[in-house]
């Protein structure tokens, strides 16, 4: 196992190599101080704008899949609900922040943020850390935080444009215009997606009719600023995405619908100001910002279906949330420089009004949630260089929430530089939790489920240990990059549905725990400046700490391969695979009636983009996903679409 291990990947260093720029120097998400990469106590991955595009990514799913350490699943194609496990954790315990504010869900009833809705036009680029990061963010931060970092204005004014097509029957476009002029900064950005789908209810099933899953986007971001006088900007963001798709029934047996649809509307504001005092040696940043998601899912009554299946529900979640942040810049001394002081306070407001309305052959159902809580949390940290080789970090924060939120956590490690053996060490430890949804509060329903308000977090501690090597060979510094870091997370407290003995009732309770450990490893070869390959391999025991039960849709083993070759000038050849290995999960059979926990099947996916560019301005692209057509289940039940295609043009004016 360890010299598999060793011979694939490092997600970090590796898959943050910008494809078609130099890798980013500084990310700002891990300590909010912007670090060198290679300074980071934690498994950090960069996709780049260049990235997304040079890999064709359109969606967040296709763009996180190949990330090691996370564990991407999708019921069905764009719009099914996109879950993301980060090294064996659950899929409520990794925060989603836009431009470092949290947007998970508060309506979804384990406060998840769905990853499958999302597309990706007005993303920079994306920063996705590993382990524990309560300390720096808050609940829900277990396994790590997902930074969706949007386009901002710079340059001179300038316009993009992108239009493809595809098969099956898919079309999309996008346009942006951005740039600064005098003192006012600006990003425009509008897409548009229409695809016919795929039905992605197992072919093996006796219920498949083939009835394609449709789905539908539309988004627009505005994101402006004004700079009265040097070092203060002004900003204003807005985003709105609508979203239409089709999805299937897994009742008793699951029924392959062909008419269940949903709509997953979207709004996030944010307006602030960020100031660099006393010539940079202050930087302060306080902002107020609101996000709205507005989800509704009908499935009309049909003459087919073994269930007799109908039901409406919406789900209404707002989230407020104001924010006071700070870097104070230290002097050098000593052995120590560019030692930075952190500190802050947030203020969040979560409310819920959700329904559903459902009835199974004759017999009705109803659940429903009317509730909002409030936390308050300050934060502080400390980062230094001593002896320009060894990077310390240190991050505390003490959370205290009006129900079942509060919490105090921290978060500790240090990067130590050898050069003369050409390698990096580090190592973390860390506490984290995640504050129990309103759903698990309040939520109730005609089965006799109430929620438990005296519930306590979920609560975790980690740590990590890591090293990087970069082997010179062919007349190259860094002809090849080898990372390998173990993680280990401990998770008590975990928040469980308990039936009464008759059970006629249930509530929720904070009784299970879990032990988790694995290896995330990349390799990154590069023998010429035309050519580069990224390996990757992340294995991963996640068990039941009771039963000792490897924990559900966690596979052990996963490897993602991909090559970027540039063999004539303007042509750029990407293929990717993506292996998941068998894992436990909750089995439908070839009829698709439920048969209990089991092993599910293996499966792989090979993706290709190949892009031209006929000028520095013009750029042609063909995508190709699933082009084995393989029928791999990322959640039994459910599988991945078939074949496509895409094609395009892509321009800046």
């Amino acid at each position: 196992m360890l010299l598999a291990t060793l011979f694939s990947s490092v997600a970090a260093s590796a898959f943050a190599q910008d494809y078609a720029v130099p890798l980013p120097d500084l990310v700002v998400t891990a300590t909010r101080i912007p670090t060198l990469i290679d300074r980071i106590p934690a498994g950090v991955t960069v996709i780049s704008r260049a990235a997304i595009e040079t890999h064709g990514y359109t969606t967040l799913v296709e763009a996180l899949s190949t990330v090691p350490g996370l564990r991407v699943v999708q019921s069905g194609g764009p719009g099914g609900n996109g879950s993301v496990f980060v090294r064996g954790t659950n899929s409520n315990h990794v925060l989603v922040l836009r431009d470092g504010v949290p947007v998970n869900d508060p309506s979804d009833p384990g406060g998840l943020y769905n990853f499958g809705v999302d597309t990706l036009a007005d993303i920079e680029r994306i920063e996705v850390v590993r382990g524990p990061m309560s300390s720096l963010y808050g609940s829900g931060a277990i396994g790590g935080v997902i930074n969706l970092i949007t386009r901002k204005g710079t340059g001179a004014p300038h316009a993009t444009a992108e239009m493809a097509f595809g098969v099956p029957r898919a079309a999309q476009g996008a346009a942006g215009l951005s740039g600064v002029t005098g003192k006012f900064d600006y990003s425009l950005n509008a897409e548009s997606r229409a695809d016919r789908g795929f039905d992605t209810t197992p072919q093996r099933e006796s219920v498949y009719n083939g009835v394609r899953n449709k789905f539908k986007t539309t988004a627009g971001t505005i994101n402006l600023g004004y700079t009265p006088i040097e070092g203060t900007r002004i900003g204003a963001y807005l985003r709105g995405r609508t979203s239409t798709f089709n999805l299937d029934e897994q009742g008793f047996p699951a029924y392959d619908a062909s008419l269940y649809e949903a709509h997953d509307d979207a709004v996030y504001g944010r307006l602030g100001v960020n100031s660099k005092l006393f010539g940079g040696v202050w930087e302060t940043a306080m902002f107020i910002a609101r996000g709205q998601t507005d989800r509704h899912y009908i499935e009309p009554l049909e003459a087919a279906d073994p269930n007799q299946t109908q039901s409406d529900t919406r789900y209404h979640g707002r989230r407020t949330e104001l924010q006071w942040n700070n870097t104070v810049h230290l002097p050098d001394y000593g052995p120590s420089s560019d030692t930075a002081l952190i500190f802050g306070y947030s203020h969040t407001l979560d409310s819920s009004h959700s329904v559903l309305a459902a009835n199974f052959a004759g017999f009705p159902f109803q659940s429903n949630i009317r509730a909002s809580a409030t936390s308050n949390a300050g934060h502080a940290g400390l980062q230094t260089l001593l002896w320009q080789r060894l990077t310390l970090t240190a991050d505390m924060r003490e959370e205290d929430a009006r129900y079942g939120g509060s919490a105090f956590t921290w978060r500790a490690g240090g990067v130590l530089a050898v050069p003369e053996v050409l390698s990096r060490f580090k190592a973390s430890y860390g506490t984290s939790f995640r504050a129990p949804s309103l759903y698990d509060l309040f939520g109730v329903d005609t089965t006799g489920y109430m929620g438990n308000p005296n519930l306590r977090p979920e609560r975790s501690t980690g740590y990590e240990l890591g090293w990087a090597i970069d082997v010179p060979a062919l007349g190259r510094r860094d002809a090849a990059t080898l990372e390998v870091t173990y993680f280990n997370t401990r998770i008590r407290d975990l928040i469980q549905v308990i039936f009464a003995p008759n059970f006629m009732s249930s509530t929720t309770e904070n009784v299970n725990r879990a032990n988790i450990q694995g290896v995330e490893s990349s390799l990154t070869l590069r023998p010429a400046s035309w050519l580069e390959t990224v390996l990757t391999y992340t294995w991963t025991d996640a068990r039941d700490a009771a039963t000792n039960a490897r924990l559900l849709r966690r596979p052990v083993d996963a490897i993602s391969a991909s090559l970027r070759a540039t063999p004539l000038p303007g042509l750029t050849v990407v293929p990717e695979l993506i292996y998941t290995g068998a894992f436990q999960d909750f089995l439908i059979d070839d009829n698709g009636f439920p048969i209990g926990t089991g092993r599910a099947k293996p499966g792989a996916i090979v993706n290709l983009t190949v892009t031209y560019a006929l000028t520095p301005q013009l750029a042609l692209f063909a995508n190709g996903r699933n082009l084995g057509s393989s029928r791999f289940e990322p959640a039994s039940g459910f599988q991945t679409p078939g074949r496509s295609l895409l094609a395009g043009v892509r321009a800046r004016f």
